[in-house]
């Protein structure tokens, strides 16, 4: 199923890491804790963001706010997809700017996807690290452009974003909705709703992408399966590789190499 998957960091600031992929995978649904800008080289990606449906193409880019719940996989029956995707830290674009990303992920215009044709590009060679770093910050200029100044803050509930707020801190953690609920004087059902609600995604589904997202960014490190697995929060490397794999396609191992 898995033609290629490749992800390192470049070493550019702001750029955490670039991940590129060629499969027929579902991604179920899950978030990062990164700004994602995704450029879909070959097929169309049908994905849900915020709970509204979108399509990724080969004739714009897509922009995808940490925190926010999505899915993806191929718009097209049997047809694999191919994309390349920065991946940048949550302080890349003001806060702010996360509720409106959510609405409008698509950037169409053909100026911004040569922008990150050339960031790509820029990437092939370490010798041009300074280069990508330049058109990174183009980049930042185009999606600040695109977003404009939003008026209207994400919808948020204050309970909501405080479980959400103690898993951030502790999803590495054992951590129980009971034991939540009880930290924030809430019965735990209508915690569990109300997160539901706010966010799209379950609490223990939020806790496993980020474990997930977590243990990508060891491998990609350099650390060994079994040690990202602990670190990141899982029992051990089995629980690891079972969500790794429904996640993101691939074992830890077949990304490690």
């Amino acid at each position: 199923m898995v033609d290629r998957v490749r992800a390192w960091h470049p070493g550019v600031p702001a750029l955490r890491e670039v991940y590129h992929a060629s499969f027929d995978h579902a991604y179920p649904v899950h978030t990062h804790d990164d700004w994602t800008v995704m450029l879909v080289d070959d097929g169309v990606v049908a994905y849900r963001l915020d709970r509204a449906g979108h399509y990724a193409t080969t004739t714009a880019l897509t922009l995808l706010p940490p925190g926010v719940p999505h899915d993806g996989r191929s718009a097209i029956d049997g047809k694999s997809y191919r994309k390349r995707v920065l991946y940048l830290g949550a302080e890349w674009l003001p806060a702010r700017a996360q509720g409106l990303a959510a609405t409008r992920p698509t950037l169409a215009d053909p100026s911004s996807l040569a922008v990150v044709q050339r960031v790509h590009a820029a990437l092939r060679d370490p010798d041009d690290q300074m280069a990508a770093e330049y058109w990174m910050l183009i980049l930042h200029r185009h999606v600040l452009a695109h977003l404009g100044n939003p008026t209207t803050a994400r919808r948020d509930v204050p309970l909501a974003r405080r479980l959400r707020e103690l898993l951030d801190d502790r999803y590495t953690e054992s951590f129980t909705i009971a034991a939540g609920a009880a930290q924030l004087g809430a019965h735990p059902s209508h915690l569990v709703r109300v997160f539901s609600q706010t966010y799209g995604i379950a609490p223990h589904q939020y806790v496993i992408s980020r474990r997930v997202d977590h243990a990508r960014r060891l491998l990609v490190q350099g650390h060994r399966p079994a040690d990202a697995a602990v670190e990141a929060g899982f029992h051990d490397q089995a629980h690891l590789t079972r969500h790794f794999r429904r996640v993101l396609g691939v074992t830890p191992a077949v990304f490690c190499r």
